[in-house]
Order: C-alpha cells, then structure tokens, then sequence
C-alpha cells in the first residue's frame, strides 16, 4: 500500500512539473467526456419526450371500431355493417387473457353543454371508471374520476376536460361542485382534467371533452350501439396475437369471416411505441459515435503524450530496473498515469456536463426536444467508454516502456 502512495505523489509530482501538458491532455478527456455525456443526455431527452408526446392516448391502448364485412360467410352476404354493444367488452375481457383493461364508449357530439351563457358542442363520451387507467386521464386537486357507484345508480355527473372547463367557467375558476346543462339536464362537475401532452387522439383531444358514466349516457341519449371499444394490452409483444383472438372472438359472435380485416377497425398505438423505440435507438447510437470520436480524439492524444512521457523517462526506466524493477512495475506505473489522467479528466468533464445539462434544461425548449437528463444510464455507459479509451491510450505507451532493453535504456 506504501508502494503505491509513494507511486501516486511521484506521478502527481510529473503531472504538476509539466503543468502546460497535463492540461492539454487533461483537455482532451474533459471535451470527450463532456461531449458523450451531454450528447446521450440530449439523445435521454428526446426518447422521453417522445414517449410522452405518444403515450398521452394511453400506453398499449387499441382503439376497436365496428366496420362491414367485405367477404360472404356461412350464408350472410357481404356489406353487412357489424355494430357493437356494451357485453362485447366483457365478452373480449373473459376470452383474451392478454387483455387487462377495456372499455365500452359512447360518443355524441350533439349535446350542447352550458354554464350561464357559455355554450359548447364538445365530444361527450360514455364510459366505465377503468377508462382512466387506460386513457392516462389524471384529475386536478380536489376532484375526481368517474366510480361505480356513478355506473351503477346512473348518477348526472360530468367530468372535464382542462380546455373545456377554462372556457365554460373562466381561468383559474374551480368548477367542481357545480352544476352545468347537459341538454338542459342538470350535470354535477365532479372533476377536471390535470393537464397533459397528447399529439395524438380520436374523435378529439381529452382537454377538450366530457365524459359521463356509460350507463348515464344510454340512458340519457337512448343509444343501442355504442361507438367504439378501448382496450390495453399486457405489452406491445402481445399486440398482433390479440388482435388475432379479437376477430376471432367477435367473428365467432357477430357471423363473420376472421380473416375479414374489413369487419373490425382497429388503431393499435403499440404500433408507435414500436418506432419510438427504433426512432430513439438509432439517435442515441448516432449521437454515442459522435461522442466516441470525440472522446478517442482525447484518447489519442493521451497516448502521444504517453509515448512522450516514456521518451523522457528512458534513463530513469533503466536504471529502475537495474535495481530490480519487473516489466511487470513498470508497465503498471504507466497505466496508473493514464487511469489517474483519465480519471481526473472525466471527473471535471462530469462535473462540466451536468452543469450544461442543467442550464440546456431550464430553456424553454422542452416541448421540442425534451429535457436532457444526466441518468445512470449514461453514467454507466459514459464509465465503460472511458474505461476502454482509458487503457487502450495507455496500454501501448506502458507496453513500449516496459519492453525497453535495460542496456539501450542507461546509455540513453
């Protein structure tokens, strides 16, 4: 251990006698490292933001229209219009295991909604409490979702959407527990939408609708059929044999050919998460080579200085191991020279990249490019590169001092 620490202080004691050097060297790791790091931070970013952008519908949600049939089968003709109702969700959830959730839903877009002399035509959708789940719908302080007490007793009570809410009762106004007109029957507000990103919908955007219990609306609007069916899967591996057993299930019940894709609509958002995943694989490996080929930039000229460092040390090599040093030592020395190098280098560049990280995330441009995150992630990954540039920039230098002929190095 006092071997080492005496190695250690001689080594800080060349770095210090060659401050100019060691400071170029020292840039070079601090750049590469500061260049991966905030690099795979932008590439963390993005892959979120995207995500999140994606998955405000939902996560491994499939939205499930009635179509017509476009092929005859046992004895009906083709053109046949296959409508839905409420027990074919239950249908669905008891024969696909791989179904967690699913929800029948209602739509109109016919029914005004007014609060004093504020009027709106929005979507108004009927649906069960698990909807929610499903939807990534989360409601603001001090209201709340739509329960089964409300399904069951067919309760008048609405909840909102943030956008529609703004605009029937004002900014900043809290609605819940107040009443608003549903086709002029009264409605109790018992919930408003917590804001979120959502690029993409059907029918309309969730900050934008109402939404009322299922058996409520049918009640209300006497709809035998409902529109559509929301479901979400155990995961997007899961995707197309469920939606294999979907048209099975539904053929069986409906009369209609399976292999019928005509019969049934379905948007599987899985399919997105899918390109989200390849989109942000190939980004961050694009932006890992750049920060590589900076940080091997830093590398080589680490390992120049190395060779230049053993240049120097030739007589001192040689007379170490005169006295009995091992090829062995003198190898180790000079790899423990580059990983403290490395290592002091890649500290400050830490240190460097999360302060660029922080200021590049508190720019408004989070809506765009997300916000870069410092995860362990790129730690680790930032780590093993390091490593590797590390050893290989020292381990040719140490190779070539430690192979030194002992006689050419005391000439020298």
């Amino acid at each position: 251990m006092s071997h080492l620490l005496e190695t250690i202080k001689e080594i800080l004691h060349y770095l210090r006698q060659y401050k100019g050097r060691t400071f170029m060297t020292l840039f070079g790791i601090i750049w590469g490292t500061v260049s991966i790091v905030v690099l795979l931070a932008f590439g963390v970013g993005v892959h979120t933001s995207m995500s999140k952008n994606m998955h405000g519908m939902g996560e491994s949600i499939a939205i499930l229209w009635p179509g017509r049939t476009a092929l005859p089968y046992m004895g009906f003709g083709r053109d046949r219009y296959i409508n839905f109702i409420e027990e074919d969700a239950e249908l669905l959830r008891r024969e696909i295991r791989d179904i967690r959730r699913i929800s029948p839903e209602y739509s109109s877009w016919n029914a005004a909604l007014r609060y004093g002399e504020k009027i709106n035509k929005p979507n108004i959708s009927g649906v069960i409490p698990e909807y929610a789940e499903m939807r990534n719908i989360q409601v603001q302080p001090g209201g709340r979702w739509l329960d089964e007490i409300d399904l069951r007793e067919r309760k008048r009570v609405v909840f909102l959407g943030d956008e529609l809410a703004k605009f029937l009762f004002g900014e900043g106004s809290n609605p819940v527990g107040k009443y608003l007109f549903v086709s002029d029957s009264p409605f109790l507000v018992i919930g408003v939408l917590a804001h979120k990103t959502q690029n993409s919908s059907y029918s309309s955007r969730d900050q934008d609708r109402a939404f009322i219990p299922a058996s409520t609306f049918q009640s209300m609007f006497g709809y035998r059929h409902i529109n559509n069916m929301v479901y979400q899967i155990s995961g997007p591996l899961m995707s197309e044999q469920v939606q294999k057993r979907v048209y099975e299930v539904l053929g069986k019940k409906k009369g209609f050919d399976p292999k019928d894709k005509e019969a049934l609509g379905i948007w599987d958002t899985t399919e997105m998460d899918k390109f989200t995943y390849y989109f942000s694989l190939g980004f961050n490996i694009f932006m890992g080579v750049i920060g590589v080929m900076t940080l091997t930039v830093g590398g080589i000229g680490l390992a120049n200085i190395m060779y230049v460092v053993v240049q120097e040390r030739t007589a001192e090599i040689g007379v170490r191991r005169s006295i009995g040093a091992r090829r062995s030592h003198i190898m180790a020395q000079f790899l423990l020279e580059s990983f403290i190098i490395v290592v002091s280098g890649a500290l400050i560049g830490f240190l460097l990249a999360a302060l660029i990280i922080k200021g590049i995330a508190a720019m408004p441009y989070e809506e765009y490019v997300g916000d870069p995150a410092l995860n362990l992630r790129v730690a680790l990954i930032t780590m093993v590169i390091l490593g590797l540039v590390g050893m290989v920039a020292g381990w040719f230098p140490a190779r070539k001092a430690s192979r030194l002929n002992v006689i050419d190095c005391l000439r020298h």
